[in-house]
This record gives C-alpha cells, sequence and structure tokens, in this order.
C-alpha cells in the first residue's frame, strides 16, 4: 500500500516523457482539426487572467516561483500585443490559496478571455505540493483513528488513515490525543518517521526475534552494504508497532467538479482555458487497475468520460475550449506555444480541444 502510494505520486507529479513518441501524442489529440480562426473563440483577447503555480520539481535545483518568469512574458505579451487587461494570481502554493483569490473575482468581476495555468503537471493536470484540507481524531471504544485527507491535483483524493489501540500504551494514546493537528502540514514520510522514532523509544525490542534475524552471525552473511539496512528491518519487524498506518489514491468528484465550476465562472463562454504544464493533452497509459488503485482521472467517468486527455475532460466538464502540451513541456516551450497559438501560427504538440455542440 505504501510502495504503491509512493509511485502513484511520482506518475502525477514528473513530466513522463518517454511514455509516447511524439507521432503517438499527436495521434490522440484528434478534437479540432480545423483552422484556429474557426474556433468560437474571442478575439482579440480582452481580459487575461495568469495563474503561474509555485512547485518545484524534488529532482532539481529550480526555483519554487520558477513559473512566475514566463506569466511575466506572456503578460508583456498580451498587454503590448493587444492591449489586454492582464491579471495574475501571486503566491498560489496551495489550491486553497488559489480558491481564496478567486472567490473574489468571481463575484465582483467580469470573466476572462483567457485562463492560463503555469505548473508542473501530469495526465491529470497540474500539480502543488499536496496539502491537507481535512483531518480528524476520531475515538471509538479502545481505537483510534486519524483520519486525513490532502490533493495535489483537484479530483485526485490522497487518504492518509493512523489507526491505533488506546489501551496499548497510554503514552502514545496520550501523544496521538493532543499532537495530532500538528501531522496536518507534515508529508507522509515525515509522520511515518516521526511515530516510528516514538514507538522506538516506547516498545521494548524482542530480542529474540532480533537474535534469529539479525545476530552478528546472521550479519555477516550479507553483503556489507546491505547490513545498516538489514539491521533497519529487524528494528521494525522485531518491535511490536503500536499503529497500522495506511495511504490510498481516490477520485473526488466533488473536489474536481469544485475546481471546474472555478473555470467556468472565470471564463467567458468563448474564452479560452489553457494548461501550462507537462502532458494534459496526452493521452493517459492504458493500465489494469489494481485493486485499492485509483485510476487516472481521463480514465474514469467523470464527465461522461472516460476521456482522451486531460484537456478533454475538463473541456466536457466545462463547455469551454481547452488546451495544453502534448507531451514534455518547458517554461519557454509554455510560452511560446501560447504566443503561437495567439498569432494563429501552426505547431505540433498542443491539443486544441472544443466542447461538443449541445
Amino acid at each position: 500500500m505504501i510502495i504503491r502510494f509512493l509511485v502513484s505520486l511520482l506518475l502525477f507529479s514528473i513530466c513522463t516523457s518517454g511514455v509516447y513518441s511524439d507521432e503517438n501524442h499527436l495521434m490522440s489529440c484528434r478534437s479540432f482539426n480545423g483552422r484556429l480562426s474557426d474556433l468560437k473563440l474571442q478575439r482579440p483577447p480582452k481580459r487575461v487572467l495568469l495563474v503561474p503555480l509555485l512547485s518545484k520539481d524534488p529532482f532539481t535545483n529550480e526555483s519554487s516561483r520558477w513559473s512566475e518568469q514566463p506569466a511575466r512574458t506572456l503578460e508583456a505579451f498580451y498587454r503590448n500585443r493587444f492591449n489586454a487587461d492582464v491579471k495574475q494570481l501571486r503566491d498560489v502554493w496551495s489550491w486553497a490559496d488559489y480558491y481564496q483569490q478567486i472567490e473574489p473575482m468571481v463575484q465582483q468581476s467580469t470573466p476572462f478571455d483567457r485562463l492560463i495555468f503555469i505548473s508542473h503537471g501530469g495526465f491529470d493536470g497540474p500539480v502543488l505540493k499536496d496539502a491537507v484540507f481535512w483531518q480528524d481524531l476520531q475515538l471509538t471504544g479502545n481505537k483510534g483513528k486519524l483520519l486525513q485527507l490532502s490533493e495535489s491535483q483537484p479530483g485526485l483524493k490522497n487518504v492518509l488513515s493512523i489507526t491505533y489501540g488506546t489501551e496499548k500504551n497510554r503514552i502514545f494514546s496520550d501523544y496521538m490525543a493532543s499532537h495530532w493537528p500538528e501531522l496536518a502540514p507534515m508529508n507522509f514520510s515525515d509522520i511515518w518517521h516521526l511515530l516510528k522514532g516514538l514507538e522506538k523509544q516506547l516498545q521494548p525490542l524482542d530480542r529474540a526475534c532480533f537474535q534469529r534475524y539479525c545476530s552478528p552471525d546472521k550479519l555477516a552473511t550479507s553483503p556489507e552494504q546491505d547490513r545498516e539496512y538489514r539491521l533497519y528491518l529487524c528494528e521494525l519487524i522485531c518491535r511490536k508497532s503500536l499503529f497500522d498506518l495506511k495511504t490510498t489514491v481516490e477520485i473526488s468528484p466533488e473536489r474536481f467538479f469544485h475546481f471546474t465550476k472555478s473555470l467556468s465562472s472565470l471564463v467567458t463562454k468563448e474564452g479560452l482555458i489553457f494548461f501550462g504544464a507537462c502532458n494534459p493533452g496526452s493521452a493517459a497509459p492504458k493500465k489494469v487497475v489494481a485493486r485499492d488503485e485509483t485510476e487516472f482521472l481521463i480514465n474514469s467517468t467523470l464527465a461522461n468520460g472516460p476521456h482522451q486527455s486531460y484537456v478533454h475532460l475538463v473541456s466536457a466538464a466545462t463547455g469551454r475550449i481547452t488546451a495544453g502540451p502534448i507531451g514534455k513541456s518547458s517554461a519557454e516551450d509554455i510560452v511560446n506555444q501560447i504566443i503561437m497559438f495567439e498569432t494563429s501560427r501552426p505547431q505540433h504538440n498542443l491539443c486544441i480541444v472544443a466542447p461538443a455542440a449541445k
């Protein structure tokens, strides 16, 4: 369960460039094959909203604010080329920040002709750092259960549960009762190590078990580079656990449609939603869904799915023209794709989806 959760986070967060060739990517987007001038799109754009999402690829040294530079470039482009009124959201570190900033816009200002996200992304849309939006500690009889819900992509709900016996160890139970709110800003790995560290202090090691698996004679049979990890495993196996931690990823229609409703409210009926990220226009890999494993949003039944790509899904859910790159995309690529789109120049690796006529 834990390994599956970590793998799913990698799939959603990393630009996956090796799944398909460019030719196969292009075959996945067949929704609009006409001229750009044939689109029922507001031209020129009069009002533009830029949404740079602040996050970083954990495998690089990039700044978390990398998306703000292409946003500045696009702001200058729309103002100089079209004399457009350009607005920009600031300091969007979580989806809560996004909703907090757009709420007064939806209520007080006229809709925009362009809504442009600039972010990391995947087959299921833009990605932010996983953030808890709800958690609660439930005590029933001699059982305690902490349930935590978080999201990094709208519509995909990460569920973390920690269950424990309240009578098993009073110190551990008291710690959970008084410190559980402090776990909200922590990531899964930090929570695991924190509670395992506390458990190590409170629970005695089963010496017979330890000798059976990690005695000096047993360690001598392992390669030297593996001995430290073997000791770590013996510490886990030979100490009775005080808690059970599980993680799952679930599709949340409520969270997804909350997001797409915000998009519809922000964009005019003849406007454009653009996801500047990796893979929103790519077809998702076909996969066999295992028990307790989530599907990709685009392979779900959301908005009469499954859909070919994330831009197809969002267009169906919002009734707006939606576009986004096919395959891997850099900040420079995103800027170039938008400029070429707005100047009606042909290009590859951009999926444009017009909503179906009703």
